[in-house]
């Protein structure tokens, strides 16, 4: 007599016997497969008592086992609430497979009593074909970037809240591409010091996420049991093989694509549905509104300036610009040192020296180029100075904050990627306008 035939016929006369407390004792050591045949072979009033016997995990990885005819009659019995909180456990995929058994209208149920972040996955993976490898995938997987050290690959694998159940390490370039995988074992045995670039495994079989599920088979047959991930047509971290299943998967540990210096949602894709997108994005480019609105009330301090000399409406956008580009320059550098975890408060004079040096440097660079063009230009002398001059100033504020903002958010717990764009360019924007105006204006009889 099989493992789950034995198992059923001790579930069936405890239930009969009412004895609670040891069927919860062997479900425990229970495999969900053999609870999963038990449940098949019992009455639809007995299964939803033995389900709500389980935990949240072990009802979800039975849920994952059960055929399709019977997860729907179970999943009729159940509320929208129980069948939730177990989806808000399972992996995405199985959640989703789960999901596509139930009525549309208490799917749509479920998915809105999820919890966000699930939820969003699990209509990522819904938006895909029902036979394409797509709807197989799940976003826990891990992937540096090739350039990182060995040591700095390990730290972000510790880190990494799917460190346990990701099989091996993926390698992207600077563009997000698939460029390789990187086993355990050779991570862990490598020289601290070498990138992993020259450690990874070259031409990894992938397959995109609009593969179908039957062509997704042999592919498997190609890789070991790590798993092989599936992206875009250029291969990227997109996807990946458990051994079951294929699956969606974002960079896990401490990379996660690009920082989203634009003020878009960090963990945002490009097949997110248009109303989860909408409040993330309003909210950011609202806050911006602000912030363009308090640089336009700077000008207006000035505006007496402007008019009676109308040229420093022509230089004043080009301060603020250079400001802007220089502060985004080095809070993508300190950003990227957060992720990798080469920077830390412990740093922070130490690259606030470096960064304010190179502003000095480079602000009377580009101040000295900017003011013989101008002087070229419109004939002025002092205002080429006074533009050199703020361009300067602007550029070591730019520095400044470029450092200390990222920093701050992350010590706020605020993801520093995604915020750290519009507060950034608001200083300099507003100190570009302030120096470059407030120097002319002190200068105007002179300009005139």
């Amino acid at each position: 007599m099989g493992e789950a035939t034995r198992l059923t016929d001790t579930v069936r006369d405890l239930l009969e016997s009412g004895r609670r407390e040891r069927l919860n004792q062997i479900l425990e050591d229970a495999h969900a497969a053999d609870i999963a045949a038990a449940l098949r072979e019992l009455p639809l009033p007995d299964q939803v008592t033995l389900f709500r016997l389980l935990g949240r995990e072990s009802a979800g990885a039975v849920l994952a086992e059960l055929g399709d005819q019977a997860v729907h009659e179970l999943a009729g019995a159940l509320d929208e609430g129980e069948i939730s909180s177990i989806l808000d456990r399972m992996r995405p995929d199985d959640a989703a497979q789960v999901l596509e058994e139930l009525p549309a209208e208490q799917a749509e149920k479920v998915l809105d009593l999820m919890r966000e972040e699930k939820s969003e996955e699990v209509q990522g993976l819904l938006e895909y074909g029902e036979k394409t490898a797509g709807r197989l995938m799940t976003p826990d997987m891990l992937a540096v970037l090739e350039y990182v050290t060995v040591a700095q690959a390990v730290e972000q694998v510790r880190k990494s809240p799917v460190a346990e159940t990701a099989p091996v390490l993926y390698v992207v370039d600077d563009r997000d591409h698939l460029v390789g995988s990187l086993p355990w074992r050779r991570l862990i045995t490598a020289d601290p010091t070498a990138p992993v670039g020259l450690l990874r495994q070259e031409e990894p079989v992938s397959v995109t996420p609009e593969t179908d599920q039957e062509e997704v088979r042999p592919a498997r047959r190609q890789v070991q049991p790590g798993g092989h991930p599936g992206g875009p047509q250029r291969p990227s971290p997109a996807g990946g093989d458990h051994g079951r299943r294929h699956h969606r998967r974002h960079p896990g540990g401490g990379h996660r694509g690009h920082p989203a210096l634009g003020g878009a949602a960090g963990d945002e894709t490009v097949l997110d549905p248009a109303r989860v997108v909408f409040p993330k994005r309003l909210v950011w480019l609202l806050i911006n509104l602000a912030t363009a609105i308090l640089a336009a009330s700077v000008i207006g301090l000035f505006e007496n300036s402007i008019r009676e000399l109308a040229l420093l409406a022509v230089f004043m956008p080009i301060v603020a610009s250079m400001g802007g580009i220089g502060t985004t320059q080095t809070a993508t550098v300190v950003v990227r040192g957060l992720a990798l975890g080469d920077m830390s408060a412990a740093h922070l004079w130490r690259v606030l020296r470096k960064e304010t040096t190179l502003a000095v440097t480079i602000g009377l660079a580009n101040g000295l180029v900017m003011a013989a063009i101008a002087y070229l230009w419109k004939g002025q002398a002092l205002l080429a100075g006074i533009i050199a001059l703020a361009m300067t100033l602007n550029m070591i504020v730019a520095a400044v904050v470029g450092v200390v903002i990222p920093l701050l958010l992350k010590s706020f717990r605020v993801d520093p990627a995604i915020a750290s764009s519009v507060i950034i360019t608001t200083f300099t924007d507003v100190f570009g306008f302030f120096s470059f105006l407030g120097l002319a204006t002190l200068r105007i009889r002179f300009l005139l």
